[in-house]
């Protein structure tokens, strides 16, 4: 059976998952923050939609990033590099990619992590 989490857009989930995998996208929930307040915000909320589904950061195993500006790149690097820490084991796969984000929106991320 498959797991679906609804969040607040009409035609999408914020979360799904079958079996041992889980899946999660989210967005900053205040957009008037620069990219590192965007960042730690799009990052926690990951966190938050991962335990809701049995998993949790450490967990992750691929994600994207996609930028609004990649100018932006360093600083996100930094507030990410933070948050999963410096246990090589907690980090996952990843690619970042520069794309162009609706309204004030600078970072979104989708995740697959193991349950």
């Amino acid at each position: 059976m498959i797991d679906r989490k609804h969040g607040i857009y009409n035609g999408r989930n914020k979360s799904s998952a079958y079996k041992d995998l889980a899946w999660t996208v989210a967005t900053s929930s205040d957009t008037s923050l620069d990219i590192k307040g965007q960042t730690k915000s799009t990052l926690d909320t990951i966190q938050d939609n991962l335990v809701e589904l049995g998993s949790d950061k450490t967990r992750i195993v691929s994600a994207q990033v996609y930028i609004a500006d990649m100018k932006f790149k360093s600083s996100m690097d930094a507030v990410w590099c933070e948050w999963f820490g410096e246990n090589s084991q907690d980090w996952p796969q990843r690619a970042c990619l520069g794309v162009d984000l609706d309204g004030d929106v600078l970072i979104e991320i989708t995740v697959t992590a193991v349950r």
